[in-house]
Parts: structure tokens; C-alpha cells; sequence
């Protein structure tokens, strides 16, 4: 990461207590390290990189996925991994179901209503948040935050799940009702997606499930613009049949003049949801408490193991 990200994320209190646990040297002594702190833009750790730093034995990461980061030579050499996916979790959950709540009340063809025409709804036209449905496509980490914050909703929000590695007991402990993915698209008045970019949710929703939605339905994508057909969206929005609320996108970013830039029925925000400007401390906060964890021997909460990496955004 640039100077400027490492200094938001490590500023000079965390370095500090970093200190505590041991002496902090820089990325030109990696044959000293037996702890790695990586964050964006750290190299990724091949046999070659690894082959330098012959004493270490742990990587935390001060960010979210780890999928571009690790080979498979990290587990051949019993390298213990640590993401702070968790504390990038909460900032993506509060802004998910902040669109969630402008979508309920129908947010952007209200705006676009009022600036054509400089007039408010009538009562009959407007829209709110009670008793709405929301599908929730995949019980990620960040899936189950942005539940918990719908089930506790003064709105009384019914949420159906689709997971396939979630049974209906366990969805109805989180609120929800385990339905097949079908079943959710066309008994939701807004989807949003958290499930990870893996071969099989590519394309997850497809054309013919974007039709199942019913009209004056919304999308929500803060997780991984592959997991939607982008051609099928874009025929859906222009038609005004659907919206979008789209923080994530396929291609990434969109080229210019794509044309859900110009639509008014769709917002498309910069890959913004996850932990932003003053945020991104809490990602060093998470990290700093890793090493000293993994430094007096305790279990590291944000441990990545390579059987569950496949599953992982």
C-alpha cells in the first residue's frame, strides 16, 4: 500500500503498540521477520518472496480477501494466515443496508420523478420500508451482519436466504427463511447479493432470474460484480422495469459512458462500501490485536485456513 494508506491504516499509536510485541522492521528485512503485516498492494507471496524470510511463521493482514495474496507455498511451510476481514465487515453491512432502506422507500424514481417534474409524490405513489421483503443471497460474514440489522429493523423486514451451505434451521436462527434461489428472486422486492466470486456464482443472476424479480424491484451489489449478468441488468434498468444500487461491478470499473452511468434508476458508487478514509484505522486496530494475540500464543480470530479459502470472498 502507498504511504499515504499506511499511515490511515497504521497511524503512529498502532505502531507504537505494534512495538510492544517486538521490533518493527521494514519490507527490506524480511530475513528478520517472523510476523508479516500485509495491506493493499503487498506483493504476493510466492516461493521466491518466501524463500527470503526463512524465519516466518505468521501473516496478518490488515485487510480483507486474502485469496490474491497467498500461494500455495504459505501452507507448504505451515505459515499461519490472519485476515481482518471482520473489521471490513461492518462498514460493507452498514452501507449495504443503507441502500437497502433507499431502496425500500423507492429512493432513486423518487428523486428522478422530482427533478423532472420539481413536484412531490402524491401519498398513493410513495413507498416504505414495512413489511418489505429482502432476499439475502449468500450467509457470508457480511451476509449475516446486514441480516441481523434487518431482523432487528423497526420495519419488520421478511428475509428470505439463499445458501446452499446454510440449512433452514440455522436460517431461521438468523431470521430467515432458506429458500432456493428462484424462489427468492421472484418473492423479493429487493435482492441484495454477498456471496463470494467463485466459478459457480458467476453469473448468478442470470437473465432469466433478473425476470423473476417483480417489477419495481432493486439489486443490491456490494459484494462481486461478476456475481450478475451485466448485460441482463442494464436491459432490465433502461426498460424501468428494475433499479440498482451497484458498489461493485462487471467489468471493474465500467468504462466510461457505460450506460448505467446515465441512468436514474441506478447508482453506481466506486467500490466505496468496504472500510473508507477514517475507517480504514479500525483494519490496523483489528490487525495490531492479531500479532499481539498470535505473539503470547492465543487463537487468532480472523484465522484463514486453507480448506475454507475457496469459500471466502
Amino acid at each position: 500500500m502507498g504511504t499515504d494508506e499506511a499511515t490511515a491504516v497504521l497511524p503512529a499509536d498502532l505502531r507504537a503498540r505494534l512495538a510492544e510485541f517486538g521490533v518493527v522492521a521494514d519490507q527490506d528485512e524480511l530475513a528478520r521477520a517472523d510476523v508479516l503485516l500485509t495491506g493493499w498492494g503487498s506483493p504476493r507471496l510466492t516461493e521466491q518472496l518466501l524463500g527470503r524470510a526463512p524465519r516466518l511463521r505468521a501473516v496478518i493482514h490488515a485487510a480483507g480477501s486474502v485469496k490474491w495474496l497467498l500461494t500455495p507455498a504459505v501452507w507448504e511451510r505451515g505459515i499461519v494466515v490472519s485476515s481482518a476481514a471482520a473489521a471490513n465487515a461492518g462498514p460493507v453491512a452498514d452501507y449495504t443496508y443503507a441502500l437497502i432502506v433507499l431502496a425500500s422507500k423507492r429512493a432513486l424514481p423518487a428523486a428522478a420523478a422530482y427533478s423532472a417534474v420539481s413536484q412531490w409524490p402524491d401519498f398513493h405513489e410513495r413507498r416504505g420500508a414495512d413489511a418489505r421483503t429482502v432476499g439475502v443471497v449468500g450467509a457470508s460474514r457480511i451476509g449475516r451482519l446486514v441480516m441481523d440489522r434487518l431482523r432487528t429493523a423497526d420495519a419488520g423486514y421478511r428475509i428470505l436466504l439463499y445458501d446452499p451451505y446454510v440449512s433452514a434451521a440455522e436460517a431461521r436462527e438468523l431470521g430467515a427463511t432458506a429458500v432456493d434461489l428462484d424462489t427468492l428472486c421472484g418473492n423479493s422486492s429487493i435482492i441484495t447479493l454477498h456471496a463470494p466470486e467463485l466459478p459457480e456464482t458467476r453469473g448468478l443472476l442470470t437473465a432469466a432470474r433478473l425476470a423473476l424479480i417483480p417489477d419495481g424491484g432493486t439489486v443490491v451489489n456490494t459484494a462481486r460484480g461478476t456475481l450478475v449478468d451485466t448485460e441482463a441488468l442494464v436491459r432490465e434498468c433502461a426498460s424501468g422495469r428494475l433499479a440498482a444500487f451497484l458498489d461493485v461491478t462487471d467489468p471493474e470499473p465500467l468504462p466510461p459512458g457505460h450506460p448505467l452511468f446515465g441512468m436514474p434508476n441506478v447508482l453506481v458508487t466506486p467500490h466505496i462500501a468496504g472500510a473508507q478514509g477514517s475507517e480504514v484505522r479500525r483494519l490496523g486496530a483489528y490487525a495490531v490485536e492479531e500479532v499481539r494475540r498470535w505473539v503470547r500464543g492465543h487463537r487468532l480470530r480472523g484465522e484463514v485456513r486453507r480448506e475454507d479459502l475457496d469459500r471466502l470472498a
